[in-house]
């Protein structure tokens, strides 16, 4: 989500702020995601810095969620994704993030903010390290709904070079 921020102007009020960030970590979901693994690969930290350059591992995928506009101007309401990018990283130590990269708004360009579905990162991420893990594990199915396809311009993640869309 984005961040508020708090500020005087000059008449001495209070302003309220957003800072809009293109990508986010989600550190507050970390221990249902050891919940998710503890079991198969024991405890793993969360990695604090969003970065894949000294990381072991690097997997692209997409998760589901929410967004809102948040140009205040705009007539958008907000809008679904069932493809935000996601770069999932582990790195020695037994650590591991997940970047998730935010969409902007195809009314105004305003980047939106995210209300993650939390369960298909929690399945993703937990998937994920299970398997670099070498847990032995079926292949995952996930049925396709139709929806509104992709749109790059749109994803950071796309701009970035990072969305598991991005080749296609």
């Amino acid at each position: 989500m984005a961040k508020k921020k708090s500020n005087k102007n000059s008449n001495g009020r209070a302003e309220v702020s957003v800072q809009l960030r293109s990508s986010f970590l989600y550190p507050e979901l970390h221990e249902d995601v050891l919940e998710a693994v503890f079991s198969f690969i024991g405890t793993i930290t969360f990695h604090l810095t969003p970065t894949s350059h000294d990381a072991v591992n690097v997997y692209r995928t997409n998760v589901m969620g929410k967004f809102t506009c948040t140009d205040n101007n705009c007539q958008a309401k907000g809008w679904g994704s069932k493809k935000v990018s996601v770069v999932i990283s582990k790195y020695y130590g037994n650590e591991y993030n997940a970047v998730v990269y935010g969409q902007r708004c195809k009314e105004c360009n305003h980047l939106g903010d995210l209300h993650l579905d939390k369960d298909s990162y929690i399945e993703r991420v937990a998937y994920r390290l299970k398997k670099w893990d070498g847990v032995k594990m079926g292949k995952t199915y996930h049925t396709r709904k139709q929806g509104l396809p992709h749109k790059r311009d749109l994803c950071e993640g796309c701009k970035r070079g990072l969305c598991s869309e991005e080749g296609d």
